[in-house]
């Protein structure tokens, strides 16, 4: 897995994808929007407004609705100047004005001076957050790139990975082949949403490319339609497909589960030794269809373990 490098979002860039949408205007004249955040809570500064900073998160954008402003409204101007101020000099990118609500020249002058762009929209405040809130999540949720290959199999995300040559491409082309899709094939870009969510795709220059050792580079959509491929999906069950190793000990029941983490999510995982002879697709489809049934509660080799145990306890009696 690569290093995880953190995403930034210019206030240019957010003004750029989605002005129209929000219906923002920048309000001072001369400030920069190069500024970047890496922080997708945007919310209003409530408590910082009052004079308590103590746990205000520096790079944070803000946003003040009608509360915030006919707050300011409600003191005088030199405290109003000094509490944003105050704010402003956590490193804030940008902050936004809902409903196209008048804003103070001296609230702009502040911000200017402090460096911190205002730009005004004509949503209100509810239908603002509504809009900006996703955005931001998917423009700056955590993202990694793994070595591998992601199918859809019975609608579970399953992820072939292991060492180069193992036969990945191969198991995902035979499984293409059997009416699965395939999503990604030995760069799986992976985005984090939410807190266990983990969405895998395809770099946009390979789309649905593959190389098969002999063969070369194909075009899965091509030879075989658009009904065999899938722009992204969630990673469910991760497959490790590994030499067989004589001496190593490989799970027989299932009883021990193991889990690999992906940006911080715990994500079911088989390791599946490859002899000759052994049908790795098959094997495949199994292990997606043993996760779907998960899903709707049962656990083969725990109740196939329990009954066992049942039957001996009475056979002992």
């Amino acid at each position: 897995m690569a290093p995880l490098t953190p995403r930034t979002l210019s206030v240019q860039a957010l003004l750029d994808a989605r002005s129209d949408v929000l219906e923002l205007e920048v309000l001072t004249e001369g400030v920069s929007l190069e500024a970047v955040t890496d922080d997708a809570d945007v919310t209003s500064p409530g408590l910082a407004l009052a004079g308590h900073t103590a746990r205000v998160p520096g790079g944070r954008m803000w946003v003040f609705g009608e509360t915030e402003m006919t707050y300011l409204a409600s003191i005088d101007e030199a405290d109003a100047r000094q509490r944003l101020a105050a704010l402003f000099a956590y490193g804030v990118p940008a902050a936004f004005v809902t409903k196209k609500q008048v804003v103070p020249r001296y609230f702009l002058e502040v911000a200017t001076e402090m460096g911190v762009p205002i730009l005004r929209s004509a949503k209100s405040t509810k239908e603002f957050y509504q809009r900006l809130k996703p955005y931001l999540e998917e423009a700056l949720a955590p993202t990694t790139t793994l070595h591998g290959s992601l199918a859809d199999v019975y609608g579970i995300g399953v992820l072939f990975v292991g060492d180069s040559g193992v036969g990945k491409s191969e198991c995902v082309l035979d499984l293409v082949e059997r009416g699965h899709r395939l999503v990604a094939d030995d760069l799986v870009l992976v985005t984090k949403r939410g807190n266990e969510l983990l969405i895998g795709h395809g770099h946009e220059l390979q789309k649905h490319h593959m190389e098969i050792r002999g063969v070369g580079i194909i075009d899965v959509q091509a030879l075989f339609g658009v009904r065999s491929i899938r722009q992204q999906k969630r990673i469910e069950v991760i497959v490790h497909l590994e030499i067989w190793d004589q001496e190593r000990s490989y799970s027989r029941t299932g009883l021990e589960r193991e889990h690999e983490e992906i940006l911080g999510v715990s994500i079911p995982k088989v390791t599946v030794p490859l002899n000759p002879g052994k049908n790795i697709t098959v094997i495949a489809e199994v292990v997606a269809m043993s996760q779907l049934l998960r899903y709707t509660g049962v656990e083969s080799a725990e109740n196939f373990d329990r009954r066992l145990r049942q039957y001996l306890e009475q056979d002992y009696e």
